[in-house]
């Protein structure tokens, strides 16, 4: 990671979705004195970061707003960061920026997987004159390390659920539908679409067989823009796992973002789970 990055930025701007994400990104920047300009959204972002700091509070569909506002912040660097539901078209209420990008994207706007929707809301921002950072350069220890958080790990008796799940969730990736499947005794239970990971959960645990407990595989999808949405794992996926009787959960090492690694160990130890990075 470039040490010398408080010193390349007047002003960071920050666009937070929901989740813990964007106040810890938030504490970095803090520590390394980068000064920042956050972006929230109704109904998505945490008010309580927002406090003593630059921002602008809007809607999803107003982007022209917040372009014009960055660019009169003079703020030319970016990070989108945090999760955001993806809105219908009614729910959206697009300004004529929104409108103008929603048009020529056209019908794919409609079936982009969220990939191919981020992908293309990035090449926009760049045509504008931003540019994208990944947060790992700013908090570069949020990033998932390789092997046991905490300390259990696979057994030779699940490598068969693991590599069928690695396989599955590979494979959903390169379609841009999701980043997780879950897998028993070689069988799927579901794979993760547009209601996101806690909810897939929640969903097999409803499904699972008798005997050892189902395992999460999460990974980033094949063409994942590293800058963009990478995998999150955090207590509360831990939490939702081990109420629903699964046995482990599989990650990207160094490809996943970890919220809380201590507490994510202490719930993992709690509930005899395994929580593991590989090499991918």
């Amino acid at each position: 990671m470039k040490t010398s990055t408080s010193d390349s930025y007047k002003t960071l701007g920050i666009i937070a979705g929901g989740g813990i994400l964007p106040d810890r990104l938030l504490a970095a920047c803090d520590k390394r004195g980068i000064q920042t300009f956050v972006i929230g959204f109704e109904g998505h972002t945490d008010r309580d970061i927002m406090a003593g700091r630059q921002h602008l509070w809007t809607r999803v569909g107003a982007v022209g707003q917040i372009i014009q506002t960055l660019k009169a912040h003079h703020i030319r660097d970016l990070i989108m960061i945090g999760s955001v539901s993806r809105p219908s078209l009614s729910e959206l209420k697009p300004d004529w920026k929104t409108a103008a990008f929603l048009m020529k994207i056209g019908m794919r706007s409609l079936t982009l997987g969220d990939d191919g929707l981020l992908s293309a809301i990035r090449q926009e921002l760049e045509n504008e004159g931003f540019v994208l950072h990944s947060v790992q350069e700013f908090a570069e220890d949020l990033l998932a390390p390789a092997g046991a958080i905490g300390k259990y790990a696979p057994m030779k008796a699940d490598k068969e659920d693991i590599d069928r799940g690695l396989e599955v969730a590979k494979a959903l990736g390169a379609l841009d539908v999701g980043q997780a499947v879950v897998i028993q005794e070689g069988l799927v239970l579901g794979v993760e679409a547009i209601e996101g990971t806690d909810a897939l959960i929640n969903r097999c645990g409803e499904l699972k067989r008798g005997g050892r407990g189902p395992i999460l595989v999460k990974l980033c999808k094949p063409q994942q823009d590293m800058s963009l949405d990478l995998p999150t794992i955090g207590p509360t996926t831990l939490d939702h796992a081990a109420f629903r009787g699964f046995r482990g959960i599989i990650f990207a090492a160094h490809k996943t973002l970890l919220i809380d690694p201590q507490r994510v160990a202490e719930h993992a130890d709690s509930a005899k789970m395994f929580v593991y990075g590989i090499e991918i």
